[in-house]
């Protein structure tokens, strides 16, 4: 995980994320982003994702094409409304940032099944990390989260392996 410009934990090199979210704060207040709107986008984005697992799912659990086709529709919305959010591709930003996003939804989802279950000790760690998620989507979105290691990462690369190409070759980020 690369370090947040500011400020870093060093006991696991994972990002200080109460410094992410005071800098996603200040931006609020100082009106150059209109982030109301944006979240308003990301929950939107977050939604549509869902959509395309549910109607995979349903396309296979029911046999039935027409499924696909709706799965289609739906991820070329997502895609249009990701690139308000995301206008620049840096390594694999696009798609992180759309994992980012799936991965809060569903962690919220799994939190509130948690809480519904009286297990509220449990819903509040899973309710964490899906703040954590949204908080490094926020931290790439906003161009806090200081990328300069992926590049070093990327530089450094030994030569092509099966392992390297492989990976490639199956790289999830196309859209």
């Amino acid at each position: 995980m690369n370090e947040i410009k500011s400020k870093s934990n060093d006991l696991n090199n994972q990002p200080d994320f109460s410094e992410v979210i005071k800098k996603i704060e200040a931006l609020k207040k100082s009106g150059t982003v209109d982030l109301s709107t944006e979240e308003d986008l990301s929950i939107a984005v977050m939604n549509l994702v869902s959509l395309e697992e549910h109607f995979f799912f349903t396309a296979v659990k029911t046999n039935q094409d027409q499924y696909f086709d709706l799965l289609d529709e739906v991820r070329q919305t997502r895609k249009l409304l990701l690139a308000k959010l995301i206008d620049w591709h840096e390594g694999e930003t696009w798609c992180i940032s759309k994992h980012l996003l799936a991965t809060t939804m569903r962690l919220i989802e799994v939190g509130t099944k948690l809480h519904a279950d009286k297990k509220f000790d449990e819903a509040k760690v899973i309710f964490n990390q899906a703040q954590k998620m949204y908080t490094l989507f926020w931290g790439l979105r906003l161009k806090l989260i200081d990328t300069a290691g992926l590049k070093k990462s990327a530089a450094s690369e030994q030569p092509w392996t099966l392992k390297n190409i492989v990976d490639k070759l199956v790289d999830c980020c196309e859209e």
